[in-house]
């Protein structure tokens, strides 16, 4: 007699990268349309947005300044308000963590409007001078409207923002 044996299949679901990427570059890409807006209308500036993570467990990070820099308040204002948008518009359909937070010194600033907290701080900038490329490090003195000016060995040196590539704030201890 013959005895039959069965024998156990173990089946894997495998999605395919292509597919997550899909799923992840169109709600990304609303998603930093609407937080774009949202910043705006608060009146800050939208320095930058990472997301992290997968659509089941998604991390989204908000980065934002003014002109006078931002508090606790300001992030759990921005947090709030964008949690709101989210769920008004349904654009994420599962679990999220959303961190807002000022991007810290670390960061370029891209914004006229940021300057003017820096004052008499040291800079690393890089900007073009005609045709030329060039990076001083230098003391922000002066801001006016869109006029820098640094303090380089007692020498000041006049920066139109529209030829800033990079400006980073040095720390200094």
């Amino acid at each position: 007699m013959l005895n039959q044996v069965k024998i156990a299949k173990f089946y894997i679901l495998i999605r395919p990268f292509e597919g997550d990427f899909c799923f992840m570059s169109y709600n990304k890409r609303k998603i930093v349309e609407e937080i774009s807006l949202e910043i705006k209308n608060l009146d800050y500036f939208l320095i930058d947005t990472s997301f992290r993570g997968d659509e089941r467990n998604l991390i989204i990070e908000v980065f934002i300044d003014n002109e006078s820099g931002i508090t606790a308040e300001d992030c759990k204002k921005v947090s709030v308000r964008l949690n709101e948008v989210f769920q008004e518009k349904k654009l994420i359909d599962s679990n999220y963590r959303l961190d807002v937070s000022s991007p810290g010194v670390d960061r370029s600033l891209k914004f006229i409007g940021q300057f003017g907290k820096h004052l008499k701080r040291n800079f690393e900038i890089f900007f073009t001078d005609g045709d030329i490329e060039k990076k001083i490090t230098g003391r922000l003195i002066k801001v006016n409207k869109d006029i820098l000016t640094f303090e380089i060995n007692k020498e000041e040196i006049i920066i139109n923002f529209s030829n800033i590539k990079k400006a980073k704030v040095l720390v200094s201890f």
